[in-house]
């Protein structure tokens, strides 16, 4: 099996060494050589790159997806938890479609002020709903809009 230098999984996986070698020392990712100074890495180690990013786009913290691998290093995914980041996905998805049409709809608007465009005011509505459930969802709990 032939392994991978730092600088070869650097390249491959677009993350820079300095990033390379601090997933390792937090456990994600563990080189099983040294070639001189430089970590020899397995080439399983991209495919596990690939899903440390996936998880990051995600959302999870390091310290979440390092709890979704075992320790023989396959992934042990908390399906319950998953399902729900993707519902707030989806929710968010909803959210920029509708600031994306409220946008696009300002951009071609027609009318001589926007305020006077009914479609404007129905998309600034669907618009504002979907921010205003964003915010509530981020405030931390026992705060109000005053604080």
């Amino acid at each position: 099996m032939k392994l991978l230098d730092i600088g070869e999984v650097a390249q491959k996986s677009g993350l820079p060494a300095s990033t390379l070698r601090y997933y390792e020392e937090t456990g994600l990712i563990s080189s099983v050589a040294r070639h001189g100074l430089r970590r020899q890495f397995k080439p399983g180690v991209l495919l596990r790159l690939k899903l440390i990013a996936m998880g990051r786009t995600a959302g999870f913290a390091l310290g979440d997806i390092r709890g979704m691998f075992g320790s023989d290093g396959r992934p042990e995914l908390p399906r319950a938890e998953l399902h729900e980041r993707a519902d707030a996905l989806d929710r968010r998805i909803r959210e920029l479609t509708a600031l994306r049409d409220t946008i696009r709809h300002v951009a071609d608007c027609p009318a001589p002020s926007h305020m006077e465009c009914p479609t404007f005011r129905r998309l600034v509505n669907v618009a504002g709903r979907a921010a205003g459930a964003a915010a509530r969802r981020k405030r931390p709990r026992g705060l109000t809009p005053a604080d």
